[in-house]
């Protein structure tokens, strides 16, 4: 779908979003006041973590921890075929939910009734897009404004839609899928502008993120979190700075740091935080000459000014790192007391198995604990944050197993924060590790993946995690020698099992601890939210959406939603007096991390409405890729085909739910 001068103006959306509401009833109008006080009723679901601040706590208490057990399915909507995980958070507005595929189809369905309003198509070309995105064809989200939804596609365009019609609006260009950029991240607003950052590292490609005006989608500013090519000058200061931490080999390769997710925002401190990716190449033997290189800005926190992009502090997690532990993990923010003073915080669960507090007005280091067992450091400086990294953990040809691995402790499925009992509910990933080696006859290919690694095996068990597998796909096969011995551990011992499917933390911000932990109840995809009802809400990649009392770990609740595969993160909001939970979930013919490079096949739908709730899949729709072959070099099999969909639960919810998958995706 090509677009060039649209017809409809910014006033006549306005006027349409005006009819859409029912006769009589007051319309909430999604500006910055609403975005920033969308945390205090809970009522509508208006950005990707509920808050500016990210921290999915919602004040809604009809669902509580007494009664949550009457749970059931109220309604479903066929999403229809997927060709990927579906692990984008819905938004909800104005009596309408808003989703998008993993291939950028967006789609509005009435929130009481499951009925569909309006679909939209960016006719992505997946063939060419395909081979571009590293780990799975993912988007996480959308993002609302002034009756507008502002939807990305994996090409690399951004688009806004009317709101009652999906009409679009406009449409801009924010990178190119044949420069080896794609777009899987949920774009945020501040201050009247659309924040989003670009995927791509392991290509790699320089890392950027930028701002476009979000009513008419004109270009801002944009913020490199990498240098650029040596032969040309610095853009700024701050790149000059950076420069000096890289070797020209690497700015030459692009040098990665790119932005796919973790972003939040303060309005009172006027601050923009951004995490970035990891340095790319992987590994410092082809990346850089030595080891004592930060190679900044990658793998850390930025604050940023949202009106100019400048950036006002940085905290770097891992300088020089080459173990893929970026630091794009969900940012969330609070304000705590520690050690009897009041303080504002930023917060992060790294892949890299430390959870930071950081205070978000200055970037000064607060404290800094593992959560999972970590052998790549000995732990962290505790004036400055900085890693005191084992120095055998820095790889060459013979491979050392080191924990976490790429997948991480913690990837990308949301943590929640509850104010009431002080504690963040955090997807955790916290046993086994990677055998990692450098590829000793690495040679840059521009346009592929470069990643300099051999392809070295799986510690602690000898089966990848499913993200393990998705970052390593293609990668070369590591010559056979012993491994050399793993540097000494420190952290949470693994629990039994090694940690396989993960466990839910219940991490204490203040003392940084755990509290409780639920088993099974983590991996990479899902999420949790959590509200005033003491209750933890989690959607697990097997399928399953559990709950918990936020204060003790009890169980309360667990319904097999059928939808195994991939999921996204469940959201809550209250309509017509009655409180409701919603998730979308499915990954079609697909393995838990996507397909081989180059597979053909076709995801999303085309333009035109979509089957509708209950209804099966339209008639000739594609169904996606053919799965992978089973296993092989440590990959998980694929999983059955499960055609997506959406899903919303309420109190003696009386539908029936999708039946089960023949077989399950193997825990992570």
């Amino acid at each position: 779908m090509k677009l060039r001068k649209l017809a409809l103006c910014t006033s006549a959306a306005g006027l349409l979003l005006w009819a859409w509401v029912a006769p009589g009833q007051q319309p909430r109008r999604v500006d910055d006041t609403a975005l920033k006080n969308a945390g205090k009723t809970g009522e509508e679901w208006l950005s990707y973590g509920l808050t500016p601040g990210e921290t999915r706590y919602s004040p809604l208490n009809q669902i509580n921890a007494t009664n949550a057990s009457r749970l059931g399915l109220n309604w479903l909507y066929e999403i229809g075929p997927g060709g990927g995980n579906q692990e984008g958070t819905l938004l909800m507005s104005n009596g309408t939910l808003f989703g998008i595929t993993n291939w950028s189809v967006v789609y509005a369905v009435d929130a009481r009734t499951g009925k569909e309003k309006w679909r939209w198509d960016p006719e992505v070309n997946q063939a060419t897009v395909r081979p571009k995105m590293c780990c799975g064809i993912v988007n996480r989200g959308i993002a609302m404004y002034e009756g507008n939804i502002i939807a990305p596609s994996n090409d690399g365009r951004l688009f806004a839609l009317n709101m009652e019609t999906g009409k679009p609006v406009w449409e801009t260009r924010v990178a190119y899928s044949q420069d080896s950029y794609t777009l899987t991240m949920a774009p945020r607003i501040a201050k009247g502008k659309v924040i989003i950052g670009v995927a791509g590292a392991e290509f790699p490609v320089r890392g950027y993120f930028e701002a476009h005006d979000a009513k008419t989608g004109a270009f801002a500013w944009r913020t490199y979190t990498v240098p650029g090519d040596p032969s040309k000058p610095p853009e700024n200061e701050d790149m000059r700075r950076a420069a000096a931490t890289w070797s020209t080999e690497g700015m030459k390769m692009g040098g990665g740091g790119t932005v796919w997710d973790g972003m939040a925002y303060d309005p009172e401190a006027d601050l923009f935080y951004v995490g970035t990716g990891n340095a790319g190449p992987w590994t410092q033997d082809a990346r850089q000459q030595g080891k004592d290189k930060e190679n900044l800005y990658a793998a850390s926190i930025l604050a940023v000014k949202p009106d100019t992009g400048k950036l006002a502090w940085y905290f770097q997690m891992v300088p020089g790192d080459e173990w893929d532990f970026d630091s794009v993990q969900q940012l969330l923010l609070a304000d705590v007391v520690i050690k009897g003073q009041p303080r504002k915080v930023i917060m992060q669960a790294n892949k890299n198995g430390f959870y930071y507090v950081i205070d978000r007005v200055t970037g000064k280091f607060i404290s800094g604990q593992p959560f999972a067992q970590v052998t790549w450091a000995r732990g962290l400086n505790e004036e400055t944050g900085k890693p005191i990294i084992n120095e055998e953990s820095y790889y060459h040809t013979q491979s050392i197993p080191i924990a976490p691995g790429p997948g991480g402790a913690h990837n990308w499925s949301p943590m929640s924060f509850n104010p009431a009992t002080g504690l963040v509910y955090l997807p955790a990933s916290p046993g086994g590790s990677f055998n990692y080696s450098s590829d000793p006859n690495f040679k840059y290919q521009e346009g592929r993946q470069n990643m300099g690694i051999a392809f070295g095996g799986f510690g602690g068990g000898g089966r990848a995690a499913a993200g393990d597998a998705a970052a390593l796909a293609g990668t070369a096969p590591a010559a056979p020698s012993k491994p050399l011995p793993a540097p000494p551990a420190i952290g949470p011992t693994p629990p039994e099992g090694n940690g396989r499917g993960g466990v839910l933390l219940a991490w204490d911000v203040v003392n940084q601890k755990e509290r409780w932990r639920a088993q099974g109840g983590g991996g990479i995809g899902g999420g949790t939210v959590t509200t005033a009802g003491n209750l933890v809400l989690q959607v697990i990649p097997d399928g399953r959406l559990v709950a918990y009392t936020a204060d003790k770990g009890d169980k309360v609740l667990e319904i097999q939603t059928g939808l195994r595969g991939g999921m996204g993160p469940p959201i809550t909001y209250m309509l017509d007096g009655k409180q409701y939970v919603a998730l979308a979930g499915g990954s079609g013919a697909l393995p838990a991390f996507g397909p081989p490079p180059g597979a053909a096949g076709a995801g999303g739908r085309g333009p035109g409405p979509g089957p509708g709730p209950g209804a099966p899949p339209a008639a000739g729709a594609p169904a996606g890729p053919a799965p992978a072959a089973a296993g092989g070099a440590g990959f998980p099999p694929p999983t059955t085909q499960v055609t997506p969909k959406l899903l919303v639960f309420v109190l003696d919810g009386k539908a029936q739910l999708p039946a089960a998958a023949a077989a399950a995706p193997p825990a992570q």
